[in-house]
């Protein structure tokens, strides 16, 4: 009989832990905020793209009302384990259908994003200059957003450079932190 009740306490005790462990995760960071954001009554989860890099959250998309950015905004900041947050949500307006990408994109569209988000991160790891490793590469819609870490602004500015050189890109938006 005892062991049946301490049984269920340690796989209760084993869930919390793993809980805990995956959240620390950019995998787990990026699955809880978009968790927090099916459940919120302001954000609407699917305009919203989540990306998590060495803990630092970008988030993309087009959005309805400035009050659904700040929410989304609000939620990842508050998210235990995040430590900064990029901004490149855009709200719609009559005038601005939004250039940030749109969350329903067709099949098509995802897999033409793909293939630029490999040509790019492909010239970073062939080129001497930029630390393609040290670099997210995410593609929406043909703008390509660069997220990550690089040694200088020449670095900085060379990995601007390739992905603009890309065919298929439109736009690149670099979120390039310098540390020398």
């Amino acid at each position: 009989m005892r062991t049946q009740r301490i049984s269920p306490f340690l796989s209760m005790v084993a869930a919390c832990a793993l809980l805990v462990s995956c959240a620390a995760t950019d995998a787990g960071l990026t699955t809880k905020i978009k968790s927090m954001y099916a459940s919120d009554d302001v954000v609407k989860a699917t305009q919203i793209n989540v990306d998590t890099k060495d803990k630092v959250v970008t988030l993309t998309g087009n959005v309805d009302t400035q009050q659904q950015k700040d929410r989304a905004i609000e939620l990842a900041q508050a998210t235990k384990g995040v430590t900064r947050v990029v901004d490149m949500i855009s709200v719609k307006t009559a005038e601005n259908t939004g250039d940030a990408p749109d969350a329903n994109r067709t099949v098509g569209q995802t897999l033409d994003d793909a293939g630029i988000t490999m040509k790019v991160k492909g010239k970073f790891l062939e080129d001497p200059d930029v630390k393609g490793l040290k670099i997210d590469v995410d593609t929406r819609e043909g703008v390509v957003y660069l997220t990550g870490s690089v040694k200088s602004e020449n670095e900085k500015q060379k990995a601007v450079q390739l992905a603009r050189e890309t065919d298929g890109v439109r736009d690149v938006q670099a979120n390039l932190e310098i540390r020398g």
